[in-house]
């Protein structure tokens, strides 16, 4: 692995742990801005559900469309060292996210995010082709959800909504 490639690891890998440790992060997931597929998940993954099993249809087909057009790759089957997520959960041997079903919900949340983003990008550039989406914050009276696009990467940062 370059130095380069390991110098960037290293920069994300601190970027997500000092996230997850501010007070209201429940969780921190890195996707890859061209496919979608999770990288990295930080935090209280577990606590991540999305209603598509509860409501289906609509929600089931936005993240199978996802699934089918390149966009989510599902996380068990990313690959890639420098410590991110293969088969067993991680690159680097370290059990920081938890298994499979415990992340169906941040997968399908990924899945719709990274679908969010995409139709944001192509807003934004309807609207002005010389402009570009730098954040997006989608606030919920349970959450708000954080989104930072990078030319590489999506970062989510789940936040508590506080009470007002």
């Amino acid at each position: 692995m370059s130095a380069d490639l390991t110098s960037s690891n290293d920069v994300l890998d601190e970027t997500l742990g000092r996230l997850a440790k501010k007070a209201g992060v429940k969780a921190t997931i890195l996707l890859d801005r061209a496919t979608g597929s999770i990288l990295k998940m930080e935090g209280q993954i577990s606590s991540i559900h999305t209603s598509i099993g509860a409501k289906g249809d609509a929600a089931a087909a936005a993240v199978q469309n996802a699934n089918a057009n390149g966009g989510m790759v599902d996380s068990s089957t990313s690959t890639n060292g420098g410590g991110f997520l293969d088969e067993s959960g991680n690159g680097d041997g370290k059990s920081d996210i938890a298994p499979a079903d415990e992340t169906k919900g941040a997968r399908e949340l990924a899945a719709l995010v990274w679908n969010y983003v995409k139709a944001s990008g192509d807003l934004v550039q309807a609207i002005d082709t010389e402009d570009e989406l730098k954040l997006l914050r989608l606030r919920t009276k349970k959450q708000e959800l954080v989104i930072v696009p990078d030319a590489k990467y999506l970062l989510i940062v789940i936040h508590d909504t506080p009470p007002a």
